[in-house]
């Protein structure tokens, strides 16, 4: 049952095989595509939710944003610094939604594969829509983040884009199939 481990101080270690008989880690198949499925949004949205936190404001981000940009170029008019920091902060609003988006999507089409494509699209932008609108609500609550309905717009067209790109190449795969055959 437990081994003696002479490299580290000799403190007793467990086996494999006892931690194998103790811990089952058997999911049968739906379980185990449920949890493949569901795990990897439940994640993001949680970054998601941190990243709305006071860490990543943009007091904080352009801590590190502009000393890298006035080392990339010394002469950089304040106004590009702001105008870069701007831009790449609505980017990540824009991708991170893309990608929940993407991972609402494969969940769904993975939990419910007999739905059709159209009702798939909806419900993930309306989730995602719904989580954007949710995390601007959380920011208004936060003393060094701002509220607007233009990033919750911004996080929509990151989904909405996402989801089209899902359905096409959702729709793509399906006339490649039905060619096959």
């Amino acid at each position: 049952m437990f081994g003696v481990c002479f490299t580290h101080y000799c403190q007793p270690t467990v086996s494999p095989e006892y931690f194998a008989r103790i811990v089952p880690i058997s999911l049968n198949k739906p379980t185990r595509r449920f949890v493949s499925s569901w795990v990897p949004v439940i994640v993001w949205m949680m970054l998601i939710f941190a990243g709305s936190s006071d860490a990543l404001s943009a007091e904080h981000t352009s801590r590190f944003l502009v000393p890298f940009l006035r080392w990339l170029d010394p002469k950089m008019s304040f106004e590009t610094i702001a105008t870069i920091h701007f831009t790449l902060r609505k980017m990540g609003h824009f991708t991170e939604y893309f990608i929940l988006a993407a991972l609402l999507w494969r969940a769904l089409r993975g939990t419910f594969n007999a739905l059709p494509r159209t009702l798939i699209s909806g419900v993930t932008f309306l989730i995602a829509a719904a989580f954007a609108a949710s995390d601007e609500f959380h920011q208004s609550f936060v003393p060094s983040r701002t509220s607007t309905f233009h990033d919750v717009m911004i996080d929509c067209f990151g989904a909405i884009c996402a989801v089209a790109l899902c359905a096409m190449l959702s729709a793509m795969r399906q006339q490649r199939s039905a060619a096959r055959i």
